[in-house]
């Protein structure tokens, strides 16, 4: 995917709409951990704040979650509450 840095959407909120995207898709399934910053920054060519930005849109939508010390998870629907 390609950053449109000249468009009305800010960059982190494109990004979060491309992993958005891959989760509902079931690119990056329930319960998998979605690439790291580094891997993140390779793929988009943005800035690591544009990135933190972007994972807290989908953390404050409930879609991913931090797991200190591993990474950022999808969210599994279905193991809500546990």
């Amino acid at each position: 995917m390609i950053i449109d840095r000249e468009g009305p959407v800010p960059p982190y909120r494109q990004v979060a709409d491309d992993l958005r995207r891959k989760i509902q898709d079931g690119e990056i399934p329930p319960g998998r951990r979605i690439p790291s910053m580094i891997e993140l920054e390779a793929t988009y060519g943005v800035a690591r704040d544009t990135l933190r930005k972007a994972t807290q849109v989908l953390k404050d939508e409930g879609l991913v979650r931090t797991v200190q010390g591993m990474g950022i998870f999808v969210v599994d629907r279905g193991d809500e509450g546990s």
